[in-house]
């Protein structure tokens, strides 16, 4: 509900956005967003599980608790919450934060793109698909 209520006033995308290396805050643009979530989509959807787990509830969820899903023994002892900073940091470099994780992606390395893509996996998950 609370997401709910800031987006209906447009606030999510201004709280969406990541740290900047410098302590700043960068803004998402779930529109550019959603070009870098391509880069996603051979593993992830938001409605069904693929090689990787569904990202529909992603936000608020404990890393490696998707059911029915077959995480990493490293996923799932990580003890991580899903939220803006636990992805910016994850998306990075995912092999540094969860060492031991089966997703063997490289990370997400620019700042800006990392804030966009954040601010569309916030946004998607507000979609009637994931209710």
């Amino acid at each position: 509900m609370y997401r709910s209520l800031l987006a209906s006033f447009g606030l999510i995308t201004a709280l969406a956005g990541a740290p900047a290396s410098g302590g700043g805050v960068l803004r998402g643009n779930p529109a550019a967003g959603a070009a870098i979530y391509d880069r996603c989509v051979a593993c992830h959807t938001f409605t069904y599980d693929r090689t990787g787990p569904k990202h529909c509830g992603l936000l608020g969820r404990r890393a490696g608790s998707e059911p029915g899903f077959a995480y990493s023994d490293a996923m799932r002892q990580s003890k991580l919450v899903w939220d803006e900073r636990t992805l910016n940091r994850f998306l990075a470099d995912p092999l540094k934060v969860i060492p031991g994780t089966s997703m063997t992606y490289a990370g997400v390395k620019d700042d800006q793109e990392r804030a966009d893509l954040i601010a569309y996996l916030t946004q998607r998950s507000e979609a009637p698909e994931c209710k």
